[in-house]
């Protein structure tokens, strides 16, 4: 095995499926095929699954495409180095950011670091679901979870804070909720998961509630479940960066204020495939992001520290 058999499983991996890589590598399907047969008779050991749409890595198989692709990566980043040297900061970055947190708190961030690094490509994806970064060619995600996927690295950002809140006319005419199971029955705004049952965990000193909503107006699009609250329409279950200055200005109440909320996790994670060395640009990204959302949020809409 060498690191040209090893950067081919990279590329084939990263391409999705063979026709792709061909292309990517300008060879033709067969040849790519034959190399990656060779490449598993000398392993002994099959490396990739075929479909009939795409390529998916076996367990060696994702173990063998780290290996090339730190190789690669390491390579790229001494290339970089060299090339570098007295210039501005250059390169693409691809990046996925939850819709709510991605608009409300990320989109300052991410045009200051523009402004400062204009050299620098940078790719925003505003979606809450990407499951593989490697599929979706995708270089950072950032994710709501309880417990982040082992194969990557994980760096917490903080814990995301939960707020119920209401328009003061859903309010005169409603009443608030004093108590987490006074939200079974009402109305709710929310966004949701197709399929499962939406679960609200509601934490106050050693005391735990569980709580299963049945939202009216669901969405993944927070600006929507604003709009949704603002009108009246129930009560908002949601981070606190989408409803802050609605709240600081009285245009929505709070509820369940000596509470903690949760939904879909408690913490904010920033994921990235693992690397020694990564390039300029990604490792700028990953620095600045992370200084950023681990400042204090004291009075500002954003996360607790991690903890």
């Amino acid at each position: 095995m060498d690191t040209k058999s090893l950067t081919l499983l990279v590329e084939i991996l990263d391409a999705g499926n063979l026709s792709e890589a061909a292309r990517r590598l300008k060879m033709t399907r067969a040849n790519v095929s034959y190399h990656l047969n060779q490449l598993e008779r000398a392993v002994g050991m099959q490396l990739v699954r075929r479909t009939t749409r795409r390529v998916e890595p076996t367990e060696i198989g994702l173990k063998l495409y780290q290996h090339g692709r730190s190789i690669r990566d390491e390579l790229a980043a001494a290339r970089e180095s060299v090339e570098s040297l007295g210039k501005t900061p250059q390169g693409r970055v691809r990046l996925s950011v939850p819709s709510g947190y991605g608009q409300f708190v990320m989109s300052p961030w991410l045009l200051e670091f523009m402004r400062s690094y204009p050299g620098i490509v940078l790719d925003v994806l505003f979606e809450n679901s990407v499951e593989d970064l490697l599929r979706e060619e995708v270089d950072l995600a950032v994710r709501i979870m309880s417990e982040p996927p082992g194969h990557l690295v994980a760096r917490e950002l903080g814990r995301v804070r939960y707020v119920a809140c209401a328009s003061p006319a859903y309010a005169a005419r409603r009443g608030l909720p004093a108590r987490p199971e006074a939200l079974c029955g009402a109305p709710i705004i929310s966004a949701a998961v197709i399929g499962r049952p939406l679960r609200l965990s509601a934490y106050q000193g050693n005391q735990r509630q569980q709580v299963v909503l049945e939202p009216t107006v669901v969405s993944r699009n927070y600006p929507f479940l604003r709009d949704a609250a603002l009108a009246g329409l129930g009560i908002a279950v949601v981070p606190d960066y989408v409803v802050h200055e609605d709240i600081a200005q009285g245009r929505l109440l709070t509820a369940l204020e000596q509470w903690r909320l949760s939904i879909f996790g408690r913490s904010m994670y920033l994921l990235y495939m693992p690397s020694r060395h990564h390039p300029r640009a990604l490792a700028m990204l990953i620095e600045f992001i992370l200084a950023k959302a681990l400042a204090a949020h004291e009075g500002r809409p954003g996360l607790l520290p991690p903890g």
